[in-house]
């Protein structure tokens, strides 16, 4: 049987702010994110590496749904903006301070045991702005 990537991609809207970071990003701002989830496996009966339609359902579960409008904050960002803590709006508290980078591990880790056994994350991409984006490859970790 061959090996196939299959990828999808999917976008949402969210706000962060860099805690303890020297520049603009200190401040609460929002991006619309692109996300990339590649996969690799073998063509099944089907036809499909997976069904896009299966991969789009574990994404949005773990990640889209719980991200999209949303507020991104590191835990510690709430000394520096103690009154956000009385929002009440769509707020969610990491344990990282939320750049491009660290969200792709994040992702990774909400993603790699909802995916099934028989397919393998290839690689993680997002992308911030329409000139700034990282990505995570399996074959370097």
């Amino acid at each position: 049987m061959s090996k196939v990537r299959i990828t999808k991609q999917f976008n949402f809207e969210m706000a962060h702010a860099l805690y303890n970071y020297d520049g603009a990003c200190k401040n609460i701002h929002g991006h619309s994110y692109v996300l990339e989830i590649t996969l690799k496996g073998e063509i099944k009966k089907c036809g499909f590496v997976i069904d896009f339609k299966e991969l789009k359902f574990i994404v949005n579960k773990e990640i889209i749904e719980k991200l999209d409008h949303a507020l991104l904050l590191y835990n510690q960002s709430f000394k520096q903006f103690p009154e956000l803590r009385s929002l009440s709006t769509k707020k969610i508290e990491v344990d990282f301070n939320p750049t491009c980078e660290n969200m792709l591990i994040y992702f990774v880790d909400a993603l790699k045991d909802k995916l099934p056994s028989d397919v393998n994350l290839e690689k993680v991409f997002l992308r911030e702005t329409p000139s700034s984006f990282a990505e995570w490859f399996t074959s370097d970790n």
